[in-house]
């Protein structure tokens, strides 16, 4: 099985750096596998390079309408990077009340944001980064005996030590080792123009996998008039 030591030495021998049978000091097995979790934490920022969509949920404390997300937070898990549709409160009968995500102009512009409510209607996610958590706020509060269902893209996979053993999709492997191969070199060692075109290819060929199923949308106003909106006032 792989590990990240056996990424980054692959990775290392296609531009010169090591040979078949060479192994890692301790100096570079720390610096290599600080720079190898950097380079997949930026991949994390690419909704195209996050390979699955993870749906959690959190039953939701009446009146209670926001929640710290995140490791040690009010909702105990890892931070999302963005939560996306579709989102949902189930009751205690497994009935499901869809939730529209609403971005953070739409949300201030709500006047009194502690109203309570049955169900809450509208999801804001600020992802600031406070001690590791973002917030979820609704509106309105819930009220007692609902759960929240999100959808959400977190960061990648990072490698604890050295040694981790790894369990990646199809073509992330490749895709890792090449294109850390152009991260290690750094612009000090020029690496090959195969192993830039496989850098390139392997990573596109990721995109293209995990890219949405596109959804054949309606012009506004075509299949039905407009629909009224609680935060405009119509």
């Amino acid at each position: 099985m792989s590990t990240p030591s056996s990424i980054i030495l692959r990775s290392l021998r296609l531009f010169g750096e090591k040979s078949i049978g060479d192994t890692l000091t301790s100096a570079e097995q720390t610096a290599y596998l600080a720079d190898l979790n950097t380079m997949l934490e930026s991949w994390s920022l690419d909704r195209l390079m996050v390979y699955q969509l993870l749906q959690e949920s959190k039953a939701l404390t009446s009146s209670v309408g926001s929640y710290t997300i995140g490791s040690g937070g009010a909702w105990d898990t890892t931070r999302p990077n963005k939560i996306v549709d579709p989102c949902f409160i189930r009751n205690s009968s497994s009935q499901d009340t869809p939730v529209e995500i609403i971005d953070a102009q739409a949300y201030g512009s709500i006047t009194s944001k502690t109203v309570d409510g049955s169900y809450p209607q509208y999801l804001f996610y600020d992802s600031a980064w406070t001690s590791g958590l973002g917030t979820i706020f609704l509106y309105p509060e819930p009220s007692a005996s609902l759960t929240l269902y999100i959808n959400s893209w977190k960061q990648l996979q990072s490698f604890a030590t050295i040694s981790t053993a790894l369990s990646l999709p199809p073509g992330y492997q490749r895709a890792i080792e090449f294109n850390f191969a152009v991260e290690a070199a750094g612009g000090f060692t020029k690496v090959s123009a195969e192993v830039a075109k496989i850098a390139k290819e392997s990573k596109a060929a990721i995109m293209g996998a995990n890219a949405p199923a596109g959804i054949l949308r309606m012009p506004a106003g075509v299949a039905s008039g407009p629909r009224p909106n609680i935060l405009i006032g119509h």
